[in-house]
Formats: structure tokens, C-alpha cells, sequence
């Protein structure tokens, strides 16, 4: 139950991947022999199969280690190559850790950086995105699918607006690439952050979509070396990391309405049972505009660690993002969007994907019930509610 973090990999993935370990151990880079070529010829069709997913053209594919590696390069690479032309950045308050991390170091190197809010539904208001761009904005950068609350943006609108100011628009679109349609000439989006292991591949691999056609993105590498990857991201190429890439973004591409709706079945089916059998529950973030294999959930009068440890012996589920599920803080996206702070440390990310069960589902929802009623028996909060105390009239001795 925790598909936002990662995914298995598709059956048939491992085969295509497999000769590459072994007989077909060749630097794709060496063309002098039958080993170099055997490698470099499966490199071109996955590059094109991953660009099919989001309507792009194969040499707007750039293949990296991962999205976190793809949203480095996407802002760093344009804010380095527009410096001291352009110096402003704008990001939404709920985005990934690692587009956090890297606008916090640009800051640090001189770029000044717009964090915009996000509404209590999680979506931005796109009057306030609009008004945080300016003149000398080099880059906007948003999530399509938010990795803690499945909240989709409106990337369209968002691209319009980017179009019309004059600056470039890059999203993260790793939670939402295989699994919605996307389309960059639509969304008008000239980077794109990709990652293979949120879609049935192996881990290890991603890509970030640089546009080529107007208007031109150029970017400065942060990685530099032999000029691989059209001089964009230097490093020998892992033949079976792509390929298998390639396989299972074919496979998401066919796959993707039945996805959705399998998700959608099992999203109903779990809320529908959790919000009818324990009370005090919010699902977070907007009910309509979101990915339906995420529903986050707080469970009010209960420590979401201490829920969590209560089923880790035969549920596996997250308190939000896998990157910061070390840490005891609560999530800097839920407080985003104004999430009582005692509220935010109940959540829970559950998240289903292409081989989670309606059983499944099903037998975690319903372990739910007894879990949340047991842990509040022990809150104090929990019986001055059930005698009917309004919490927020309690006058709270500091001693």
C-alpha cells in the first residue's frame, strides 16, 4: 500500500533487461565493435518509448539516474545557462523535497525564489501563481501529481500562463507519467521530470524532457564528462536500466485507462469503508482533481508513527514522502495547505497501484477500524471528544 514511493517491476521488464547483464554486456558508447553496437541499438527505442508517453520526439528524451537527478538538471541547468539575465524562480510550497533542496542552494548562489501557496484543497490559486512571476522569472516549476496527496495542478492553465509571460515551465511529472495522459505540446511544458520505478521499472533510471522546438530550451549539464546524452548529461548509459525503462513505459502507455480505473475502483472501496465505519477522518487534499491510486488520510486523536507501527507486520504504508519518512516532523505539504499541525502528525499515505487487490484493500481498510479505536482509547483527547469538549475552548495550562 505504499505505490507512491515505488512500484514492482511489470512482468516482462526483468526478461528484456536480463541479456544485458550477461551476453550483452557492450558500452552502448563503443562503436568500434558488435558488443558497442548490440548495446547502443536498444538505447534509440527506448528513448522513443518513453517520449511516446508524453507526445514528445526522441531527442527531447534525456535519460538520467532518476527524477531527482532530472529536477537538479532541469532548474539548475536553466537558471545557470539564463544568470544574470534572468534570476527569479517560482516554485508551488508543496513541491518534492530534492525541488525544495535545489531552489534553497540557488538561493544560496544568488537566485531569488518565489515558494507560492497552495489552497487548503492543495491546488494553486492561479491568480496568485500568475501574479509571483516577473519579468526577469527564468523558471516555474510544479508538480502534476503531488507524491504525498495525489493532488493533480492544473498544468494546462499553468502552461498558458508560463507561454504568455515568457518564461519556462518545468513539472515533476513522476507520479503522473504512465498513469494520466500527458501531452508537452498541450500542457506547453518545456522540462519534464520522469522516474522509472514509479511505473513497474527498475530502479536506477529516469529522464528529464528538454523541448527542442520553439522555443528552444538550453540548459547548462550539471553533470559534465563525455558529452554523452546529447552533451547534456555526461556517464555511460546503463543498456539494461533502459530497456527496461522502455518496457515498462510501452506497457504503462497500453495500460494506462485500465490503471486508472482499477485505482479508482480500489480508492472508492477503501475511503468508502474507512469513512463510514471510523469517525474523525479527513482525506486530505481536493476530492475531484486528483490521482485516485493516493488517498492521504488523517486520523484525528491518532499518532499516524503509532498507527503505522501497529500494522507494519503485514501493512506497508508511509506517513508521506519516502524521502523524508525518517523524519519525526510533520509533512511540509500538508502544512502547506493548512493542516492543523496535530492533524498532520495522524496522516497516513495509502497508496494502491496495477497489482494491488480489491481483497487487499479491502483487509487493510477493515484492519483499520479496530487499530484507530484501540490507539484512541489511550488519548486523553479522544474521551474529552466523546464527552462532547470542544478542544479549541480548552484553555491549555503551560505547567
Amino acid at each position: 500500500m505504499d505505490y507512491q514511493s515505488t512500484t514492482p517491476l511489470a512482468p516482462g521488464v526483468l526478461d528484456v533487461m536480463m541479456p544485458f547483464f550477461v551476453g550483452k554486456f557492450g558500452n552502448p558508447h563503443s562503436k568500434t565493435h558488435v558488443f558497442g553496437h548490440a548495446a547502443e541499438n536498444v538505447i534509440e527505442p527506448a528513448r522513443t518509448a518513453v517520449a511516446d508517453v508524453i507526445g514528445a520526439r526522441s531527442k527531447e528524451i534525456v535519460f538520467t539516474s532518476g527524477a531527482t537527478e532530472a529536477n537538479n538538471m532541469a532548474i539548475k541547468g536553466v537558471a545557470y545557462f539564463y544568470r544574470g539575465k534572468k534570476n527569479h524562480i517560482v516554485v508551488l510550497q508543496t513541491e518534492h523535497k530534492c525541488v525544495m533542496e535545489t531552489c534553497r542552494f540557488l538561493e544560496h548562489e544568488g537566485w531569488e525564489v518565489s515558494y507560492v501557496p497552495v489552497q487548503t484543497n492543495g491546488l494553486v490559486d492561479l491568480n496568485v501563481l500568475e501574479s509571483s512571476i516577473r519579468q526577469d522569472t527564468v523558471i516555474v516549476s510544479v508538480m502534476a501529481i503531488n507524491n504525498e496527496t495525489g493532488v493533480i495542478q492544473p498544468l494546462e492553465e499553468i502552461g498558458k500562463i508560463c507561454r504568455r509571460k515568457g518564461t519556462f515551465f518545468h513539472s515533476d511529472i513522476a507520479q503522473a507519467f504512465g498513469k494520466i495522459p500527458i501531452d508537452v505540446e498541450k500542457l506547453n511544458l518545456d522540462l519534464a521530470s520522469i522516474s522509472s520505478h514509479k511505473i513497474y521499472g527498475p530502479k536506477g533510471i529516469g529522464a528529464l524532457y528538454v523541448r527542442r522546438r520553439a522555443p528552444r530550451v538550453r540548459i547548462v549539464p550539471v553533470i559534465h564528462g563525455g558529452g554523452q546524452e546529447y552533451g547534456m548529461r555526461s556517464g555511460t548509459l546503463s543498456p539494461a536500466l533502459v530497456v527496461g525503462f522502455g518496457e515498462a513505459a510501452r506497457i504503462a502507455l497500453a495500460n494506462m485507462y485500465q490503471d486508472s480505473e482499477h485505482v479508482k475502483l480500489l480508492y472508492k472501496t477503501f475511503t468508502d469503508i474507512v469513512t463510514s465505519n471510523i469517525p474523525e477522518v479527513v482525506i486530505n487534499g481536493d476530492l475531484h482533481s486528483r490521482y485516485y491510486g493516493n488517498a492521504n488520510v488523517s486520523f484525528a486523536y491518532v499518532e499516524g508513527e503509532s498507527l503505522i507501527l501497529a500494522m507494519r507486520n503485514c501493512v506497508a504504508v508511509s506517513s508521506g514522502s519516502a524521502c523524508t519518512s525518517g523524519s519525526l516532523e510533520s509533512s511540509y505539504v500538508l502544512r502547506a495547505m493548512g493542516v492543523r499541525e496535530d492533524l498532520a502528525h495522524t496522516s497516513i499515505r495509502f497508496g494502491f497501484g496495477r497489482y494491488t487487490s480489491l481483497e487487499e484493500v479491502e483487509y487493510v481498510a477493515k484492519k483499520l477500524i479496530p487499530e484507530v479505536e484501540r490507539l484512541r482509547q489511550m488519548s486523553p483527547l479522544w474521551e474529552m471528544v466523546k464527552e462532547g469538549v470542544d478542544l479549541n475552548t480548552v484553555q491549555w495550562s503551560s505547567h
